[in-house]
């Protein structure tokens, strides 16, 4: 019979540890969170200290009786849940629990940050008690957000419709999205010009030249007339080099994931969301089988903020690194990063728990998305430790008359850690260049005379600033202090879930009902859900985790501001409600725009008394179809619901006909249905067949119904990668097109 009974939250991780720990040991499962706030009442009583009313969550009663049992048979009891705040929580209400059965058996705290055999053993050796300051820090968000919920979120069911709900963190990052799309929509675009020359030194090659200086000021050409009038002068001038600049340059590797880097990395490389970045790394973490070795926790935990690495994991890469690549990747020292003020610190780095386990060899064990994201993990560590990447950077400045060019070029005398891992960040860089790289000819020489190949001008025009992609919004919560590693995964698939986000393309676009929600939000509760108030709470719960206030003092400190607002705001007064000159006409009475579950629609001020709704005018014209309802024979419209679009009476509810939206495309599995647009449980767009469940067919890209040039496909598919931009694909013969269907240049992806 085992002598100590381990907790931990989840299945395989219970596995992986049972191994390391032997047959002394029971380790069981929760299965995530056994309490929780009621999901039917406030539960916090503000009067007494803000004291949480948990209760356990429906269907953890078994769990919890068959802990306590266990917990009578054995000497001891650890908690291993994870090592943070949640975790810390979780422990809390485990040992609640387990002391009501254990009768003084002792309770054991114990933090695996990696789940190894020496990270099990090192842990199991090292026990401490239950951190009651992160048991409160956690209380402390979690009360706060029930507060806001609870609080704010009737003046959006009285303004709109029951149901909607205001988060203390995510309305802040919807706020970001819907002033980005203020931004887009208020910009201005900008036409102007630029000029490029190619010149030729004789016997030596030709290099491309920027047009840079005019009587020694930047040109200025807005128009194209202004640009062909300067080419024709540049035309006639005779050129020679001003200037010939070398400069040695370094490229400094990136320090190994934190919690946020790793999800806009995944993001931007692997194309996963947030939250599927968290889920994979979780199973890494946990552990894998890995053939005879059994279950193995392949890396660190995955909720980080910090970039510290153990002596004994650098000791491991930089030997790893010397044997790989020799000993000119090894720099003299370890590398250590900067961690950032706000960071807690807590735990190390995201980072592989063992050099031995490579990428290749643990292969063939995982799935493709779980290779993906450890390899990413692998190589971000090593290259980490490895030396800088060495460039040459040369430039030419090119005279002639009053204008100068400038080229430069760049090449690589040593690369170091790009051996292994190219950082460069594919959502940096959303304008065009300013100079294009060109290739400089070793012979040239100040006084050297060149002549022109061609000179051309080049139309542009300003954009506007890129909508937020998963990634540069926890990219962007991140900078100003907006949640932290455990939540930015929940905040991002939150606001989408909801419904006030959609994703397009990998965008993050707000809805009309985020755009409205958010408006409401701002009007009354700017104060509440802005960024600078959203951060300084984040740091009040660090102070609590820290020892540097207490829970009863950060919750008045929240509580009491957070009340005067609410008491300010009217109820008659939260409206987003807006006036029309139409009237009833079952009862006379001005009628409002208003919002309900299926958008907009034009409502009867008498409401309750009249209940006489109708679409809006403006939407009915636009979307209305020309074909009368086979039921009834009113005009059919478009319309909108949260599970897609679809076609609709104008005389619902009294008719409630409908059928769904199709794209005007045979379905190319069964050939009888069409492509119709759909919706996931998690909101996410995706395209199937009208025929479903009879047939299967189902596609995340969108559909387009022109035939493919190449092929004779009856539809292509809309694509997008950050190399290519938006293209379309031919799913028949793979040929990719631009989206006026000329053939495309195809790039070839880094494996």
């Amino acid at each position: 019979m085992a002598k100590s009974l381990v907790i931990v939250e989840s299945p395989s991780k219970a596995k992986t540890i049972h191994k390391y720990l032997g047959r002394d040991f029971a380790v069981e499962a929760t299965l995530g969170h056994i309490k929780n706030l009621p999901t039917n009442e406030l539960g916090v009583d503000v009067e007494n200290g803000f004291e949480p009313r948990y209760v356990i969550i429906r269907g953890k009663h078994k769990i919890i009786k068959e802990l306590q049992a266990r917990a009578r048979k054995v000497q001891a009891v650890y908690i291993a849940t994870d090592p943070d705040r949640e975790g810390e929580a979780i422990a809390h209400h485990i040992a609640t629990e387990i002391a009501k059965a254990s009768d003084g058996r002792p309770i054991h705290r114990v933090l695996f940050t990696e789940i190894t055999r020496s990270g099990v053993k090192e842990a199991m050796a090292n026990p401490r008690g239950i951190d009651e300051r992160l048991v409160q820090a956690q209380q402390a968000r979690r009360v706060m957000d029930r507060l806001v919920g609870y609080k704010v979120s009737p003046f959006l069911w009285r303004t709109m419709y029951k149901g909607l709900s205001a988060g203390r963190v995510q309305s802040v990052a919807l706020r970001f999205i819907c002033e980005r799309e203020k931004e887009i929509a208020d910009f201005v675009v900008r036409e102007y010009w630029s000029v490029t020359g190619e010149f030729r030194k004789p016997g030596d090659g030709e290099f491309h030249a920027k047009l840079v200086k005019i009587d020694g000021e930047e040109p200025d050409l807005p128009d194209q007339a202004a640009a062909e009038q300067i080419v024709e002068a540049l035309k006639r001038e005779r050129y020679r080099i001003l200037d010939v600049q070398k400069k040695d340059l370094t490229r400094a590797p990136a320090p190994p994931f934190i919690t946020s880097s790793l999800q806009q990395e995944a993001s931007n490389r692997l194309r996963f969301s947030a939250k599927r970045t968290m889920f994979i790394a979780q199973q890494l973490y946990e552990g894998i089988e890995i053939g005879d070795e059994g279950s193995v926790g392949l890396i660190t935990y995955m909720r980080t903020d910090s970039t510290r690495v153990s002596t004994e994991a650098l000791a491991a890469v930089r030997a790893h690194i010397e044997k790989t690549y020799g000993s000119d990747a090894l720099p003299s020292a370890p590398r250590s990063f900067k961690i950032r003020a706000t960071a807690q610190d807590a735990h190390e780095a995201i980072r592989p728990t063992s050099m031995e386990l490579t990428p290749q060899k643990v292969r063939p064990f995982l799935s493709p998305e779980q290779y993906a994201l450890y390899e990413l993990i692998w190589k971000r560590f090593v290259a980490s430790q490895m030396e800088s990447a060495r460039l040459e950077q040369t430039t030419v400045i090119v005279g002639g008359g009053p204008y100068q060019f400038r080229g430069v070029g760049t090449t690589y005398t040593y690369r170091g850690y790009l051996q292994v891992y190219d950082d460069f960040d594919a959502e940096a860089g959303n304008g065009e260049k300013e100079e294009e790289e060109a290739v400089i000819p070793e012979g040239l020489a100040e006084g050297d005379a060149v002549e022109p190949v061609s000179i051309d001008p080049h139309q542009h025009f300003t954009k506007p600033p890129p909508r937020y992609t998963e990634s540069s919004l926890v990219r962007e919560l991140e900078a100003k202090g907006i949640g932290r590693p455990s939540t930015y995964a929940l905040i991002v698939s939150t606001i989408q879930e909801r419904g006030y986000v959609e994703q397009k393309d990998r965008r993050l676009f707000a809805t009309q009902l985020g755009l409205d929600v958010n408006t409401l939000l701002q009007r009354y509760f700017s104060s509440l859900f802005n960024t600078e108030f959203t951060a300084r709470m984040e740091e009040e719960l660090d102070t609590i985790a820290s020892g540097g206030s207490t829970y009863l003092a950060v919750m008045k400190d929240f509580y009491e501001p957070f009340m005067r607002l609410i008491e300010s705001v009217a109820p008659d007064e939260a409206r987003l409600t807006e006036e029309t000159d139409i009237l009833c006409e079952k009862c006379g009475r001005p009628m409002v725009i208003r919002w309900g579950r299926n958008g907009k629609f034009i409502a009867c001020t008498g409401y309750p008394k009249c209940k006489h709704t109708k679409p809006l005018p403006d939407e009915s014209e636009e979307k209305k179809l020309h074909e009368p309802c086979p039921e009834c024979g009113n005009a059919l419209i478009l319309k909108q619901s949260r599970f897609g679009k679809f076609i609709g009476c104008t005389n619902y509810p009294a008719c409630t006909f409908t059928r769904p939206l199709t794209l005007g495309i045979r379905c190319p599995v069964c050939d009888e249905g069409e492509i119709i647009e759909r919706r996931s449980k998690s909101r996410r767009t995706f395209y199937g067949c009208t025929r479903y469940p009879e047939c299967n067919f189902v596609s995340w890209d969108r559909p387009i119904a022109k035939a493919c040039p190449k092929c004779g496909n009856d539809y292509l598919i809309h694509k997008f990668t950050q190399k290519k931009g938006e293209f379309l694909r031919c799913p028949t013969c793979k040929e990719e097109f631009t989206l006026d269907l000329e053939p495309y240049d195809l790039i070839q992806e880094a494996a």
